[in-house]
């Protein structure tokens, strides 16, 4: 058997593939995020929606603010910092870890997507995970797409529609798929 949970090895960039022995493991701690994300998408009273949510990832929030619905399939390597708002329709792949920290502003329909399949045809059904990391008071716009192993910098501003492929520097505006450099704000 291989060294640590099946949770950690992603987290840790390890390539799982079908027939791990722990891979049911992933199904049924997904089914569990689905259950909750179901009571928590159809509630409107905004205390029961920070209660699921904080079962959801398994920590407190502080001065957090989702609006439902969402979509996560893990949760437990989702890590949300203080004064956090998240908009409509957002999808959250966090089996290789994410990290948002304080007073990031995530527009509707953005996704992170942590996880991702090897090229190696003989190995596409493997999945490999590598961390998302927003920093400090990032603004993500609607339905842009951030993916595996990109860091957000502080100050950093992602155009609406962008797909993010690499990491953006602080106190840069990204655009475009692939997304690239547009201007750099000037404090």
């Amino acid at each position: 058997m291989k060294e640590g949970s099946i949770f950690e090895r992603l987290k840790n960039g390890e390539t799982i593939l079908p027939d791990d022995s722990q891979i049911h493991l992933l199904r049924e701690a997904s089914y569990k995020t689905r259950d909750l994300l179901i009571k928590m998408n159809q509630s409107s009273d905004n205390e029961d929606v920070r209660k699921i949510f904080n079962e959801i990832i398994g920590s407190e929030t502080e001065n957090f603010t989702v609006f439902t619905p969402i979509y996560i399939n893990y949760g437990k390597n989702l890590s949300i910092g203080k004064n956090v708002f998240i908009n409509f329709d957002c999808t959250f792949l966090d089996l290789g870890g994410i990290t948002i920290e304080d007073d990031v502003l995530i527009g509707p329909k953005v996704s992170l997507i942590t996880e991702n399949h090897p090229l190696d045809p003989n190995l596409r059904k493997g999945l490999i995970g590598k961390s998302i990391h927003i920093k400090n008071n990032a603004w993500i716009g609607a339905n842009a797409t951030i993916l595996p192993g990109v860091t957000i910098g502080e100050n950093a501003v992602v155009a609406a529609g962008a797909v993010v492929t690499k990491n953006v520097p602080d106190h840069a505006i990204v655009g475009g798929i692939p997304a690239k450099i547009i201007k750099t704000i000037k404090l």
